[in-house]
């Protein structure tokens, strides 16, 4: 029984572990924070609304309908049914359908369908740009945690040659083949080896936190992510061309087409501004019936009375505008100015995305160079280490000269690390301006 009782408790500790140690893939997160974040949210919401906006203008195209009842109570002076007035008190009950249709008013309500499909369209393109932001952003704080992850593995094989070391001169110490103050020196030399292990340590744990602050969720110290196995890392022989870059994403960036649909829903507010100067052509019909009780004198029945008052009226009205205090000369001079502000709006997303991505491929070339210079310093260090290393073990070299070694060593490793992962992170941006999907 006792048996059985402690595998459950086992099994249980187990299962904690396993869903404590669950790991985020860069996949994973950059789904979550599209599913989850605020901005992206507000964004779709957004999108919601000018659907509403555009069903709406839809709905505008048909006619309205109406009915209205009254009761009225007179004394002294009352009107009846037919509109002549009596002495004496009454009571009436009139009822009314009406409906209204505009015929013309120079396209307004077709132009006001279409500049709300446009804002539609706009808003949607946001929604995908505030996605890409986001991704971005995740993808960013990614490489910047398994960056420090690295830094922390290297330091961490670097302080154990450092104690190897100390064990080893300690050895030497007691034989009095070496003066105690060179195993000062290595033991001093691990001291800094761990406080550099401890910073990158610290700044592990706060790109955690980084990355769990965008993804907006709780912060706790089991949250970890997927390392990606990355091959070996070649280098592109040639990048593409900025300009071949700026071309593709000039057609396909949601930030651009957004300004784009913008500029035409802008034109579709001057054209709707302008028709306020033509005349509006409307028709107008309704029916209605109406019942007069007297309280003094004998009345007509009820159903004489609905059949005698029973109207039918349908009215066809132009309005012509004359003056209206120059409103509509200056809405209609404001849409222009709009519409010019948005054309200058557009030429500046393009202005700006050209400007990125000039810089993005200047980052990624300078990248490319760092990682090819890093790559061969950290080898020809580690060849450098290995023979101060064999050299130190016969007692040729001092502590200090195998220190400087190491630490030489230990700079070109940081130096290549950060480069590789700069490198990754530029050519991906380049990926992600050419409209490839970011993955590692």
């Amino acid at each position: 029984m006792k048996i059985k009782f402690i595998l459950l408790i086992l099994l249980f500790i187990g299962f904690g572990q396993l869903k404590a140690q669950e790991l985020w893939s860069l996949e994973k997160c950059v789904t979550y924070a599209i599913e989850n974040n605020i901005q992206i949210k507000q964004q779709a919401l957004n999108v919601n609304y000018q659907e509403n906006q555009l069903k709406q203008s839809k709905y505008d195209v048909y006619p309205n309908l109406n009915a209205g009842l009254s009761q009225r109570f007179d004394f002294g002076l009352a009107k009846g049914g037919d509109d002549v007035n009596r002495s004496g008190n009454a009571m009436s009950l009139s009822g009314q359908i009406s409906s209204n249709m505009t015929l013309f008013n120079g396209f307004t309500k077709v132009n006001t369908i279409k500049k709300r499909d446009l804002d539609l369209q706009a808003s949607l393109q946001d929604l995908e740009k505030a996605k890409d932001d986001i991704s971005l952003a995740v993808v960013s704080a990614y490489l910047d945690i398994l960056f420090n992850k690295e830094l922390v593995a290297t330091s961490k094989e670097q302080l154990v040659v450092t104690k190897q070391q100390i064990d080893y001169n300690t050895k030497q110490v007691e034989a009095g083949n070496l003066a105690k103050g060179k195993l000062l020196e290595t033991e001093s030399q691990a001291a800094t080896e761990q406080l550099t292990l401890t910073n990158y340590e610290n700044q592990l744990q706060i790109s955690l936190l980084n990355l769990m602050q965008l993804l907006d969720i709780p912060v706790t110290d089991n949250f970890n992510i997927v390392i990606p196995e990355f091959n070996d890392i070649v280098l592109a022989n040639e990048l593409l061309n900025a300009g071949l870059i700026f071309e593709k994403a000039a057609q396909e960036r949601p930030e651009i087409k957004s300004k784009e649909l913008k500029l035409l829903s802008s034109e579709k507010e001057s054209e709707i501004a302008k028709a306020q100067f033509l005349p509006v052509l409307s028709l107008n019909a309704s029916i209605g019936d109406s019942y007069t009780k007297f309280f003094d004198v004998e009345n007509a029945s009820v159903s004489d009375q609905l059949n005698d008052y029973f109207s039918t009226q349908v009215l066809l009205s132009l309005q012509i505008p004359i003056f209206n205090g120059f409103s509509t000369k200056i809405n209609y001079q404001n849409s222009k100015i709009n519409y010019e502000n948005a054309k200058l709006e557009l030429q500046l997303e393009q202005n700006n995305l050209l400007k990125e991505i000039q810089q993005a491929y200047t980052n990624a070339v300078a990248a490319m160079k760092k990682y090819d210079a890093s790559e061969k310093a950290v080898n020809s260090a580690q060849e450098a280490f290995r023979y101060v290393q064999e050299k130190f073990s016969l007692g040729i070299v001092t502590p200090l000269e195998f220190n400087d070694a190491k630490n030489k060593v230990t700079a070109a490793q940081s130096s290549f690390i950060q480069a590789k992962y700069e490198y990754i992170f530029r050519i991906k941006i380049l990926d992600f301006y050419y409209g490839k999907e970011i993955t590692l």
